[in-house]
């Protein structure tokens, strides 16, 4: 049975006029809660993840729990449609698992916090927002097993439960959990800033149904709600064609051996509605990469990419759900059945943008966007820090890295920038000081970025030197299959990471690794893909090909691919340049709408002598090799 709310004022909101000059101090004065949550959330947390990163998700919603300001969609609708307890003034609800809450969070590392903030007797709105913790427990330090098979194997599990009960705090539930991790101080600390984040919201969301009279309040909600209706129905129909149009990407591997996993999606519209099927996405994996993709989250991601490309203006909330129709097959990579480990989701996660991307530029090629929002890579460290003053104590660090941007209609992708745009990177000065290590380089990978008219971002290569014996763990992608260019454009480069021992010899380490053993002196090159190119090489402006081989964005070698040739000065051999790129033009042809590269099959042949590492082998599902792998 769905939840029972608990009201002591069961008046329903009567809906009013909202003048415009109200409405835009309502809607600004919930985009500022928003943000006062997020600033809530950095000066208390401890962790590096959410202090120094930002992996934390605010949201404000109404009644109904539909997102009114947020960043990944609302999370509250399914909790709502399987939480079978009461709502009462005074709760706040505390999970973790995927599986209780329809895939709202996505993997258990996510700790969420919903608070039902009441006015005068009646549900008004809703609080709400998750983090990831660095530690859940598990099998692996950072609670992230890349050969996990069941999500048992992941840390602890949080069913919907109340941590306050009418005002009443639930000690005994957070010592039981906190005891799951190894890091309970940051657990701990980290929770409390989720707390707190909501709880200032909730405050401000009563002073403005204070100033402006709850039914004023929640018809400004519903006028904000309408509103975005309105803008999407109208994008909708002038992007989406009836016309069915389907787009496919890969995760590279499994982490195991396996790979690439397929994900496919067709999408048309239909009258007003636009459809997206997943229809033919590969079946869940053995191991950890499956996603568990709540239809809400996606519509949000959906939304946030039509905004983003067509009109930036529009307020992100979820007004625009009724026009979606999001279809997911059960037992899909991104629909596993219990008990499917989840904690690798971060892979499918982060190609559902690229595929997104390569859907709704097919109509408008103008506005196509390359790929490049391919992964969200993760290194994890831990061991005993035996440095002066430190006495042999515990440390483990879970960071996340950043690959390349993808090219776009508008120009050059960013270099080195996060998949998610309020994330920011750790700090060297931070990682050097609380860690056993130093970082030798953090720069640009010259050439990464596919060639185009506008550039892909570059990846990053950043170079740590461990300063005490322990393991590390990497998740990252597109090592295998490259980061797609449009409308002309190149592939980016593939990430790839080596390991240089102190001894001086070195090894190609995979991608996706876990308990590796690391000692005082040895480094760790950790580069991450670039975004692919957009439009033509041959059309970019070889004083500005020049200038990024000074920048150290290019090297004289990566300048060829946009036909261009320099002289021993660094200046432009402009004559070779115009006789190159005839050349190279004619050779190719018409550019390609999309290029993929080679093709699965012959990144197969050329995969160990071009990356290092072993070609993954093609998953059989069901098969006997599966069982296998899964023992």
């Amino acid at each position: 049975m769905p939840a029972q709310l608990i009201q002591e004022n069961t008046t329903p909101f009567d809906t009013v006029e909202i003048d415009p000059v109200t409405l835009d101090i309502i809607e600004n004065a919930l985009r500022n809660a928003r943000i006062e949550m997020d600033a809530t959330l950095v000066r208390t947390a401890m962790s590096p993840g959410i202090r120094e990163q930002g992996d934390a998700f605010p949201l404000i919603a109404d009644p109904a729990g539909k997102m009114i300001v947020g960043q990944f969609g609302s999370f509250i609708d399914g909790f709502l449609q399987t939480f079978d307890g009461t709502i009462e003034d005074g709760d706040m609800i505390f999970l973790s698992d995927p599986y209780s809450c329809g895939g709202a969070i996505s993997h258990s590392n996510d700790w969420l916090v919903m608070l039902p903030v009441f006015h005068e007797g009646r549900l008004i709105a809703y609080t709400a927002m998750f983090g990831h913790m660095s530690d859940i427990g598990g099998k692996v330090v950072g609670s992230m097993p890349i050969k996990a098979h069941s999500i048992f194997e992941e840390g602890v599990r949080i069913p919907p439960v109340k941590i306050w009960k009418k005002g009443e705090y639930n000690d005994d539930l957070m010592k039981l959990v906190m005891h799951q991790t190894r890091k309970a101080d940051w657990c701990q600390a980290d929770l409390n800033a989720l707390i707190a984040s909501c709880r200032v919201a909730s405050k401000r969301i009563v002073e403005m149904a204070d100033r402006f009279g709850p039914d004023v309040y929640y018809s400004a909600t519903q006028a904000l709600l309408d509103r975005n209706y309105r803008a999407m129905k109208s994008l909708l129909a002038m992007a989406i064609a009836e016309e069915p149009v389907s787009f496919e990407d890969y995760i590279c591997d499994d982490g195991m051996g396996y790979g690439p996993y397929k994900i496919k999606c067709t999408m048309w519209r239909e009258g007003d509605r636009v459809i997206l099927d997943f229809a033919g996405t590969d079946p869940q994996s053995a191991a950890s990469i499956n996603f568990f993709l709540n239809e809400n989250m996606f519509k949000m991601f959906f939304g946030i990419y039509m905004i983003m490309v067509f009109d930036p203006q529009i307020l992100f909330n979820d007004g625009f759900y009724d026009l979606i129709d999001v279809r997911i097959p059960s037992g899909s990579l991104l629909k596993p059945e219990f008990p499917a480990a989840l904690s690798g989701r971060t892979h499918a996660l982060g190609r559902i943008f690229d595929i997104l991307g390569g859907l709704l530029g097919q109509k408008t090629p103008e506005f196509l966007n390359a790929a490049g929002f391919s992964s969200s890579p993760h290194l994890f460290y831990s061991g005993n820090d035996n440095r002066e003053g430190k006495s042999g104590e515990w440390f483990q660090l879970f960071q996340i890295g950043f690959g390349g941007i993808p090219g776009r209609p508008l120009g050059d992708g960013p270099d080195g920038h996060s998949l998610w745009p309020g994330f920011t990177n750790v700090p060297n000065e931070f990682l050097e000081r609380y860690f056993p290590m130093r970082i030798e380089r953090y720069e640009t990978e010259p050439d990464s970025g596919g060639a185009g008219l506008h550039r892909g971002g570059n990846g990053i290569r950043m170079t740590y030197r461990f300063l005490a014996d322990g393991r590390i763990a990497i998740h990252d992608d597109r090592w295998f299959v490259p980061p797609w260019g449009v409308n002309g454009g190149l592939p980016g480069k593939r990430a790839r990471k080596i390991l240089e021992r102190a001894d001086g010899t070195t090894e190609i380490v995979g991608n996706k690794v876990e308990d590796v053993e690391v000692r005082d002196g040895d480094q760790l090159h950790f580069i991450t893909w670039g975004g692919g190119g957009w439009g033509d090489p041959f059309e970019r402006d070889p004083a500005l090909v020049a200038l990024e081989i000074e920048q150290g964005l290019l090297t004289a070698e990566g300048a060829r691919e946009y036909g261009v040739v320099m002289l021993d000065d660094g200046t432009v051999d402009e004559a070779a340049t115009t006789a190159l790129r005839a050349d190279m033009k004619a050779e190719r042809g018409e550019p390609k709408l999309f290029d993929y590269g080679p093709g699965i099959e012959a990144l197969r042949e050329a995969c160990e002598e071009e990356t290092g590492l072993p070609a993954p082998i093609q998953p059989k599902w069901h098969s006997a090799a599966i069982a296998e792998a899964a023992e």
